[in-house]
């Protein structure tokens, strides 16, 4: 291959579970998502996913006071140090256990964890590059059960800690004089969260059973002293400061539960001034997440039952009260500002962002509810579609990630999804028994296709010209034609003797192939009356079936773990590859036999041939995705799509260390008795159902797809949909370059004015900024002429040039001068040959259509501007008439205009929100 293709984003899930957590200036919002985490750019529509991973899924996450840095703890204790600016992976370290929650102090210098029954202050990272990034300087003893949350003053001279036993802890960061550390009781139930008063040591505390106490401190953060060392302590204090100190020590702090009355004598004070109680709905309503805005003092709580309040603190003044899910509210955050406040809900994987002012969304996203099944590229690559067992067809922006629209037509599993060739109706088989088409004009369902007998349809495949619609059944063992057009069947074909697997149209002709569990690929011609053309035996069942984009080969998936590649016209076999040993499936926790023996995960189950046919990617239950090169029939490359231990079948070898004389730990669950295990409360149980358990998806790879532009393929697999796109970031890659070609003589071919000469090395010497400054070099006035000058070569190659040169560059016009020039003169040589150019073509039409969509955005937005000025000033010139003539009939014109003028405004504000 000749780029290589690395991990770009993640779509499908926007939500897993942990804490959200708001960038520096509010307007993004970064969200967990399994083990990998996901920015979410609010002021420009766009979401990124960090080129990192876990081992484990992510918990909890930690954001510096100034954006640069963010520590993600996984299940497993694991921590990466991460740096938002440069996207990577700083440090890793291992908490020694489950951490449930960590932060940053304001000032940035120090950080505290809560694990098990403490917790643990750490100094941070600093700016300068250090070998050990997480030192731990103080741990604190208090809670009998485990911590839950922290929250620190502004002056980062205390922070707060909640526990599951029912009290908050307030400890110092320095060990002051008059603070001593005991616990604040008065709730029934585990803190949920704990919040400082701006500028005071003022404390609210929120139980799970939806209360709120206020605490009032009788000291000022400034009014605490800190302890002079006294005795030995001085004296070696001092003899410290004398040396140097080869690194940093820990100190152990033990709070003391009830202290007695003269340990409180001239020590810092609380008192509850109020308690207050949220949840009005019983017990099954429990509070979940709470965040507090300590600027305009708004207080957002969560909870079980999918609702959320805003209160007005200290006064408790409920501002507002919202259902936004079924599900429980898992986490919540509130930006710098307080506009915004996010949601996340664990159970089915929402995230939304409310603007509580405007009472609006201003994000409203979620993921498939259950598996991710198939996928599908639109032709110009910009969409991508896909279908979940959940029974919806979600649409994905391929540019900014988001899904814009959801079809839940399908009352059951969509099991396969694919576009017709103009891009814009989507084509879906489900087991529900219908076939569904859907226009993405005006968003609808409008078409329906039925067999006369019930039955499970388990593929879909649409023909070149988007008029015949054909459909493999799961039970019934037929193939179903429809026509677009009217939606009537036209034929049943008949013939195979087992379950249909997969469905694929030629693109060069009407002939399509099914692959069934029964040996066989059957080519049918769709003008011949519906006949068998040939019948393709197979040494083993077919699991999938795909043509090459100029339709000279196919090439079939088989149980046996092969992949068979035919000549559809003479229906000879012209190669195989062998991929038992490439797949390497993994071994469940569960699974009595070692996956080397193990039959299942054997076999490619998925396939998809790249943008030029040289490639072919194959996928299956494993966690691989292998590319092979048809041609040489040898592996290329094999991409691991996950390292998530979260998932099952995700290690070779079982673990010993669950492995007892009783059997596997892995039957035990664990944490079913916790919330997060507890699904559907049951009636009079109070702690919820405890039949509900915790399961470990497997991972798996359902569907693949390369993208039309050939820059990069996506996947559906357990984690979502996984797009991999070329790496542009390669150093040295010439083109038929000789001892002649050098940057110096390029730019003296400029100075010279011999502008072909220049760009055709520029393209053997193949460094963009060289090929940039060339084809910027020419005037306007000569881009006909050196475009027309160009050998057939390297056409291609400023084609492609100028595609990526669209997404980055200001010189739009100029570059659409060069792509009609080279268009306009060498169309004729570039038509014969149209399937190696499609790629370069289709990535070009893609660039243009973007900055069509925005321009034209920004043209109609400023066009009903004007319209709207030119409105006000007739209105204004009309009334300074009237106002000059004084008579009645003026009046009445006054009054039209401005019936006109508020129906302009009117008009123009829907054009907006079509818009």
């Amino acid at each position: 291959m000749k780029f290589a293709y690395r991990f770009s984003n993640l779509l499908g899930t926007v939500y897993r579970r942990g804490n959200l957590n708001f960038t520096c200036d509010g307007n993004s919002v970064i969200s967990p998502v399994g083990n990998r985490v996901t920015v979410f750019d609010l002021k420009n529509n766009k979401s990124d996913t960090l080129p990192l991973a876990t081992r484990y899924n992510i918990s909890c996450v930690g954001l510096s006071p100034d954006g640069r840095l963010a520590i993600l703890v996984d299940e497993g204790g694991n921590a990466l140090l991460v740096s938002l600016v440069c996207r990577t992976a700083l440090h890793h370290f291992h908490f020694k256990g489950s951490v449930h929650s960590v932060s940053f102090s304001p000032d940035g210098r120090k950080f505290v964890v809560t694990k098990g029954n403490l917790a643990q202050m750490y100094h941070a990272p600093g700016k300068k590059r250090e070998f050990n990034a997480f030192v731990l300087d103080k741990t604190y003893f208090g809670p009998y059960d485990e911590t839950t949350c922290i929250d620190w003053t502004d002056d980062s001279r205390c922070f707060a800690v909640g526990s599951k036993d029912m009290s908050t802890w307030v400890f110092g960061a320095e060990r002051w004089d008059n603070l001593i550390y005991y616990a604040l009781g008065g709730h029934k139930d585990a803190i949920v969260a704990c919040f400082f008063e701006s500028s005071s040591l003022d404390l609210y505390t929120l139980s799970q059973d939806g209360a709120l106490c206020m605490w009032q401190c009788d000291t000022p953060p400034e009014g605490l002293r800190l302890m002079a060392p006294r005795g030995w302590r001085a004296d070696l204090l001092q003899r410290d400061e004398e040396e140097e100190e080869d690194g940093e020590k820990e100190t152990t702090v033990q709070g003391t539960a009830t202290p007695s009355e003269e340990e409180r004598k001239g020590k810092v004070k609380y008192t509850r001034l109020a308690k207050y109680f949220l949840n009005k709905e019983g017990d099954f309503n429990n509070l979940t997440a709470a965040a507090y805005h300590k600027k305009t003092h708004l207080l957002v709580t969560g909870f079980a039952s999918g609702t959320f309040h805003l209160h007005e603190l200290p006064e408790f003044n409920l501002i507002h009260s919202l259902s936004i899910s079924d599900q429980r509210v898992s986490s919540v955050a509130i930006n710098s500002s307080g506009d915004w406040v996010a949601f996340g809900c664990s159970g089915l994987g929402q995230l939304l962002v409310w603007e509580w002012q405007s009472e609006s969304y201003v994000l409203k996203q979620q993921g498939h509810f259950n598996s991710m099944v198939t996928l599908a590229y639109s032709p110009d690559g910009q969409y991508v579609a896909t279908g979940g067992d959940d029974g919806k067809v979600k649409v994905w922006n391929t540019l900014s990630g988001f899904c814009f629209i959801t079809f839940t037509e399908h009352s059951s599993g969509v099991t396969d999804v694919t576009f017709t060739a103009t891009g814009y109706v989507i084509v879906t088989s489900s087991m529900d028994g219908t076939v569904r088409a859907f226009d993405l004009h005006r968003y609808r369902n409008f078409r329906t296709f039925t067999s006369p007998r019930p039955t499970q349809f388990s593929c879909v495949a649409v023909d070149s010209s988007g008029e015949i619609v054909a459909a493999g059944a799961q039970d019934s063992f037929e193939v179903f034609i429809w026509s677009m057009q009217t939606g009537r069947l036209l034929d049943v074909l008949s013939g195979h003797e087992g379950p249909i697997s997969g469905l694929s149209f030629n693109p060069a002709k009407s002939v399509l192939a099914s692959a069934s569990w029964d040996k066989t690929v059957r080519l049918w011609d769709m003008f011949d009356s519906w006949r068998t053309k040939e019948t393709l035996t197979l040494s083993s069942d077919a699991l999938a079936v795909a043509f090459r984009p100029d339709g000279a080969e196919l090439a079939v998936a088989t149980l046996n773990s092969q992949i068979v590649f035919w000549d559809p016209e003479s229906a000879v076999q012209t190669g195989s590859v062998e991929g038992r040993h490439d797949l390497r499936s993994g071994r469940k926790e569960l699974d009595k036999i070692t996956a080397k023996h193990s039959a299942k995960g054997k076999s490619f189950t998925t396939l998809c041939y790249s943008a030029d046919g040289q490639s072919i990617l194959a996928g299956g239950l494993s966690k691989f995705v292998c590319i092979y090169h048809v041609r040489e029939q040898i592996l290329v490359k094999k991409f691991e799509i996950s390292c998530n231990l979260s998932l099952d079948a995700m290690e070779e070898f079982l673990n010993r260390r669950k492995m007892t004389e009783f059997g596997n730990l892995a039957l035990i669950d664990q944490d079913a008795g916790e919330e997060d295990g507890v699904a559907i409360p049951l009636p009079g149980v109070k702690k919820g159902d405890m039949s509900s358990r915790h399961f470990k998806p497997e991972i798996r790879v359902t569907s693949l797809r390369f993208s039309p532009t050939g820059r990069c393929w996506a996947a559906t697999t357990t984690e979502g949909l996984l797009i991999y796109s070329l790496d542009a970031r390669m150093v040295f890659d010439p083109f038929e370059l000789d001892t002649s070609v050098t940057p110096s003589r390029i730019r003296a071919a400029l100075r010279q004015k011999d502008f072909t000469r220049a760009i055709l090395m520029a393209f053997r010497l193949n460094e963009r900024a060289l090929v940039q400054e060339a084809l910027e070099a020419v005037p306007s006035g000569e881009v006909e002429v050196v475009s027309s000058s160009l050998p057939e070569a390297y056409v291609e190659k400023v084609l492609e040039f100028l595609a990526t040169s669209f997404e980055v560059s200001r010189h739009i016009e100029f570059y659409l001068l060069w792509t009609q020039h080279l268009l306009m003169q060498h169309g004729q040589k570039l038509k014969s040959r149209a399937g190696t150019l499609l790629p370069a073509v289709q990535f070009l039409q893609k660039s243009i259509q973007r900055h069509l969509s925005d321009l034209s955005k920004l043209c109609d937005w400023n066009r009903y501007n004007l319209r709207y000025a030119l409105a006000v000033s007739k209105q204004r010139g009309v009334k300074r008439a009237l106002e000059a003539q004084g008579g009645e009939e003026g009046a009445t014109a006054s009054e039209d205009d401005d019936d006109s003028l508020h129906l302009l405004a009117g008009t123009r504000e829907e054009e907006e929100e079509m818009l």
